[in-house]
């Protein structure tokens, strides 16, 4: 198992770029076909694997399939507190800091706890805000929450300061899985004024300008989940407008 992955995204000499499966949009034949793709580009930084709802009982079994065919390290970036895997290199930790729903600040972690310390996974500690997108989605319905207006990034930029002053590793800004907008350049400038710790994009990216664009607004990780599952053949355009 690899270790110190965190140490990994803070002495990064360059971004990072990420990509997120979903289990359920995947089966072996797929995932298969998905790790060849990233063999031949050789640019994607890291895995993640996760989803607000899982229907299929292939969580497991899609973190050691990604381990076996492929070197790139796996992180689960977890929907709810099932979705653990002795076989991932570590987890990111999320606390809904965007929401008021105390299951999804500290309550789901107490119960996920115990079972992420017996698989022995480097834990991140993560604080998840999520952004309004444009549409309802299901991290918004599952999570019971409202996402912070993409009009305030005066908002976001204190919940993210707040989450770094209590302790979070990270902070992790999603718009959700198939956003009709990603996160607002200018809240991303904002947030990034204001912390000291690596910030992640997600939701909404649709093509490798607004990759470019994040990074320049201030995200050190771009993740990327509908669109490479949708045109895998993008990664390597993806992954070079990192700046």
């Amino acid at each position: 198992m690899v270790k110190n992955i965190y140490s990994q995204f803070i002495d990064a000499p360059k971004k990072q770029f990420c990509v997120l499966v979903d289990p359920d949009k995947h089966h072996v034949d797929s995932l298969k076909q998905f790790t060849q793709q990233l063999s031949k580009t050789n640019q994607v930084d890291f895995i993640l694997v996760g989803g607000s709802l899982l229907r299929k009982n292939n969580f497991d079994k899609t973190i050691a399939l990604l381990k076996a065919e492929t070197d790139v390290p796996v992180i689960i970036f977890p929907g709810n507190t099932m979705q653990i895997s002795k076989h991932a290199d570590a987890i990111l930790l999320l606390s809904l800091i965007s929401g008021r729903n105390a299951e999804m600040l500290i309550g789901n972690h107490v119960l996920a706890a115990p079972l992420i310390k017996e698989a022995n996974l480097e834990t991140i500690s993560t604080g998840y805000m999520l952004i309004d997108g444009g549409q309802t989605t299901t991290v918004q319905y599952m999570s019971n929450t409202f996402p912070i207006p993409s009009n305030k990034p005066e908002i976001a930029a204190a919940t993210a300061l707040a989450g770094q002053m209590l302790g979070m590793q990270m902070i992790y800004m999603d718009a959700g899985s198939g956003a009709h907008q990603s996160v607002p350049l200018n809240m991303i400038k904002a947030v990034k004024h204001e912390i000291n710790i690596p910030l992640i994009i997600g939701g909404g990216i649709k093509d490798a300008k607004s990759v470019t664009a994040c990074c320049k607004a201030g995200a050190d990780v771009i993740v990327v989940g509908n669109l490479f599952e949708e045109k895998p053949e993008m990664v390597r355009a993806l992954a070079d407008a990192m700046v």
